[in-house]
């Protein structure tokens, strides 16, 4: 079951407008733009999650970053090396 809506108005930029309703396919521009708008809570949030922690644990450094996105990396090409030997 999908979760209840309701109608709104809004007002933005006419090119964004027409942009995202060549975009929005066949679910149609209200679809379109409740994904945008529900992916920028997420990050909203996610924000507010990373200014909680640097406030507790200081702010994480750029080197401590790399090391983060190197071990992803990592991750993801040995789960890609896995998929194909299971194949």
């Amino acid at each position: 079951m999908s979760e209840p809506t309701g109608k709104y108005s809004i007002t933005m930029p006419r090119d964004i407008a027409e942009a995202a309703k060549a975009r929005s396919g066949p679910s149609g521009l209200s679809a379109y733009v409740a994904a945008a708008v529900a992916r920028q809570i997420e990050r909203d949030n996610l924000n507010e999650l990373i200014q909680v922690a640097e406030a507790e644990h200081g702010p994480v450094t750029d080197e401590e970053i790399q090391t983060l996105r190197d071990q992803l990396h990592q991750a993801r090409s040995e789960q890609k090396q896995d998929g194909a030997d299971a194949a």
